[in-house]
């Protein structure tokens, strides 16, 4: 496994979680390509930490099927599952769907600024083409309603799915970035006016209509 190039290296307090998530989003943003063999000691390395929140994280990611281990031999990052991350979607879209619901009338308007802000930001990212830019205010935007409802649960099911859909978003993400930038503000404004039916109904379009290899 080649190691990316640059100083990775992180605090040796390193929580288990920043591992996990550091690993995650090397294998979502394609620094770790389908096939790739993921090493213990080269992960370590890399992140300059012990062996042992390696290997959670490995296991964890192994739940999410990011990533599959042989016995006997390294861990290796799993192809791009079509079904998979179309299954994963359509969760992801009714958590948010649930999460809108509840929560349509009820965001301050600091939040309802803030998902404005992401979304103006999102659209100058896929205006761009600047897909990692545009990616991450497209979480941030989605995250401030869940985060808002405080729902662990909720909160638990995004973290597991999540990274399935992104690595297979990431994919396809020119053929549908414009539509979102008007189906953000459209939830936005359903969200502010409190209309819960309409919100969750667009909140969950936003996700099942995501383009996936498995839709060609």
């Amino acid at each position: 496994m080649p190691i990316p190039h640059g100083s990775a290296g992180v605090d040796r307090s390193l929580l288990r979680d920043d591992v996990f998530r550091r690993l995650r989003d090397a294998i979502v943003d394609g620094t770790f390509q389908p096939g790739e063999q993921l090493k213990d000691g080269d992960l370590a390395e890399w992140l300059g930490v012990s062996r042992t929140p390696i290997r959670e994280a490995l296991l964890r990611l192994g739940t999410s099927g990011l990533v599959v281990a042989v016995p006997g031999r390294s861990t290796t990052v799993t192809a791009i599952d079509a079904q998979a991350a179309a299954d994963a979607r359509d969760v992801i879209g009714a958590m948010h769907a649930m999460t809108v619901r509840q929560m349509a009338g009820s965001l301050g308007d600091d939040d309802l600024e803030r998902m404005r802000d992401a979304n103006r930001r999102f659209a100058a990212a896929v205006d761009a083409g600047d897909i990692d830019a545009a990616l991450d205010a497209d979480e941030e935007l989605h995250r401030i309603p869940v985060e808002a409802l405080g729902n662990k649960a909720v909160e638990s099911v995004l973290e597991h799915f999540d990274p399935l859909v992104r690595r297979a978003e990431r994919q396809r993400f020119t053929r549908y970035g414009q539509s979102s930038v008007a189906a953000h503000d459209q939830l936005i404004d359903l969200l502010a006016g409190g209309d819960a039916e309409s919100a969750s109904i667009v909140a969950f379009d936003i996700w099942h209509r995501l383009e996936t290899d498995a839709e060609e």
